[in-house]
């Protein structure tokens, strides 16, 4: 049963944002601080998503984790919930579905959940998003290279060895007095 009447519950429904919503907010917000230069909410891409970082190849969605099913056990509500569990179900795999189109494309997919966006973990969150980014633009024009070094390949240092300075009488001093 429903705490509100029908009126009442729509227009608490209608208000609740699908564009521009705070944790949307802090990944653009970071992305443009670095230097990222973006497009937001493209129509034509499958899904609509968040953010399109062209240049790199990457798509981003960032989902709130109650309306895409993120840890929900428990979670649906009380009244209705043989609805809400069939939208939930739906809209992931809705998600899956664009995120296939998405990958068959060619863009590299990065989900992002809200509760990923929490100050405990944003920092971590917001990293991982940055090398992610580097890392597909770097796999998509073959300049991702690693270097594994044998048991018995030798590394060269860069760095001179350190020198040791002698002290003059007159620093020593100095402290002395």
């Amino acid at each position: 049963m429903d705490i509100w009447d029908k009126k009442k519950r729509s227009s608490v429904m209608a208000k609740i944002k699908s564009q521009d919503t705070k944790p949307e907010w802090i990944v653009r917000r970071y992305l443009y601080s670095r230097g990222y230069r973006y497009r937001k909410n493209v129509k034509n891409l499958p899904g609509t998503p968040d953010i399109i970082l062209r240049k790199y190849g990457v798509v981003v969605f960032i989902h709130g984790c109650f309306w895409h099913g993120h840890s929900i056990d428990g979670r649906i509500p009380h009244s209705n919930s043989d609805f809400w569990r069939k939208k939930i179900e739906k809209n992931q795999l809705r998600d899956e579905q664009n995120k296939e189109k998405l990958l068959a494309m060619g863009w590299a997919v990065i989900t992002i959940w809200e509760c990923q966006l929490k100050p405990a973990v944003r920092k971590q969150t917001l990293s991982e998003l940055e090398y992610y980014i580097h890392k597909h633009y770097l796999d998509r024009h073959g300049l991702w290279q690693t270097h594994h070094l044998n048991e018995n390949e030798n590394i060269k240092l860069v760095a001179e060895e350190p020198v040791e300075y002698k002290k003059k009488s007159s620093d020593t001093d100095a402290c002395d007095r």
